[in-house]
């Protein structure tokens, strides 16, 4: 997959493509619908296929401060998009001068200059340009003028459930990680960086990755749950306990990610790792005292085998 930065990176005598357009934060089975609809028409047509996707995401330029959680780090979601079969992944920087472009321009600069759209597929919700002014009506009217079809993919639902980015983060807010993997298509992950913690668990004997994210990602709600803890380069995950929160029985007041992998005894700091989640195993609680706590701990660790098998 050629990945481009910006569509004026579009080559010289690039022919015709097949161009879908989104935030496509989560890749999630909607997307996926989406992308996996214009790759298959690209290849009827004998052209390529071009996913076009902005950054940072749009409402923090248009609305600073509201940010959404991102659910995909930017190379993970060129990872997913290109086992989708994309020949093409185009970020576009979208800049505050980019968000007040008119939908008309958007339409003839980028789909019909640069990208040279013989057909453009887009979710039925498609909206573009400065204030979100243009739709798919308008995109169908416009793609008569300047020669390109127009198809919309229909949202994806699941019994009454309409699959969205917004849906997801709400499920992974509210620590329903088997909901946003339902949605998703696989387990919601969270990335990061280990760094030394208070080195509590491992006094305890359950030594932690404390994972340092993105300042926007996307965190399940406080709580311990069951993942699989993946490490570059190892094709074998582990299973992993993993506690969310503040430590409330040693009260705590930085909100952690803390990773207990079973059955492993080497050294993670330093490493940039991801955590898969599995399950939803309880809430945390505070406890009186070292005991009790280590004993939930090792209930954790079983109900953690259990969950990831």
């Amino acid at each position: 997959m050629q990945r481009w930065r910006g569509y004026d990176a579009a080559p010289g005598g690039w022919g015709r493509s097949v161009v879908t357009i989104g935030v496509f934060d989560g890749v999630h089975k909607g997307h996926q619908a989406t992308i996996g609809h214009a790759v298959a028409r690209a290849r009827e047509l004998g052209v390529k296929s071009v996913v076009v996707t902005f950054d940072p995401h749009p409402a923090e330029v248009v609305r600073p401060g509201s940010h959404p959680a991102v659910l995909t780090e930017p190379a993970r979601k060129a990872e997913l998009i290109e086992a989708l079969g994309v020949d093409v992944l185009c970020v576009v920087p979208f800049t505050p001068e980019f968000s007040r472009l008119p939908a008309e321009a958007f339409v003839h600069d980028v789909l019909v200059e640069h990208l040279h759209a013989a057909l453009v597929v887009v979710g039925d919700n498609f909206r573009f340009g400065h204030r979100a002014a243009g739709d798919v009506a308008l995109l169908t009217r416009l793609g008569r003028t300047f020669g390109f079809g127009v198809e919309g993919a229909p949202l994806v639902a699941e019994a009454g459930t309409v699959f969205s980015s917004t849906y997801i983060r709400s499920c992974v807010d509210a620590g329903d990680v088997a909901a946003a993997a339902a949605a998703l298509g696989r387990p919601h992950r969270l990335e990061g960086v280990v760094v030394r913690g208070d080195q509590r668990g491992r006094e305890l004997g359950y030594p932690t990755a404390n994972l340092l994210r993105h300042r926007y990602a996307a965190v399940p709600a406080d709580g311990v749950y069951a993942a699989r803890l993946v490490r570059r380069g190892q094709h074998e995950p582990l299973a992993a306990a993993v506690s969310i929160g503040t430590n409330p029985t040693f009260s705590g007041r930085e909100r952690r990610v803390e990773a207990y992998a079973l059955d492993f005894s080497g050294d993670l700091y330093g490493e940039r790792l991801a955590l898969d989640f599995v399950a939803h195993l309880r809430e945390q609680r505070r406890y009186d005292g070292i005991e009790p706590l280590v004993a939930q701990i090792a209930e954790d660790v079983e109900r953690t085998r259990r969950a990831v098998g």
